[in-house]
């Protein structure tokens, strides 16, 4: 069992910026994926970046050049860097650990409220 929590969160003006931060209770850290994943109410999560534990990294083409996703293994952290940041980022972010040797094993963080507006 991984235990993830997320902090960071919280409200900002339009062309502002946060970072994102997500803990694993992992000594295995660098076995794993991760990823960052937005819900809004009504929707289903959706994919906003992910890391490999190489830093190979992968965005959704919406935040492409605005969001910077990093991993430190010997924090075993994982963090999201956002700037310019829109109304349409708003939505709860969660942090999702994928176990690369078994990918069956597959955890999630309790989730963190981004609220982007004047």
């Amino acid at each position: 069992q991984v235990e993830l929590v997320e902090s960071g969160g919280g409200l900002v003006q339009p062309g502002g910026s946060l970072r994102l931060a997500c803990v694993a209770s992992t000594v295995t850290f660098s076995n794993y994926l991760l990823s960052w994943y937005r819900q809004v109410p009504g929707k289903e999560r959706e994919l906003v970046a992910s890391i490999t534990p190489g830093s190979s990294t992968n965005y959704d083409d919406s935040v492409l050049g605005r969001f910077t996703v990093s991993r430190d293994h010997a924090k075993y952290t994982v963090y999201l860097q956002m700037n310019s940041l829109r109304p349409a980022d708003t939505g709860v972010y969660f942090c999702k650990a994928t176990n690369l040797r078994n990918r069956a094993f597959q955890y999630w963080g309790q989730g963190t409220q981004v609220t982007v507006s004047s």
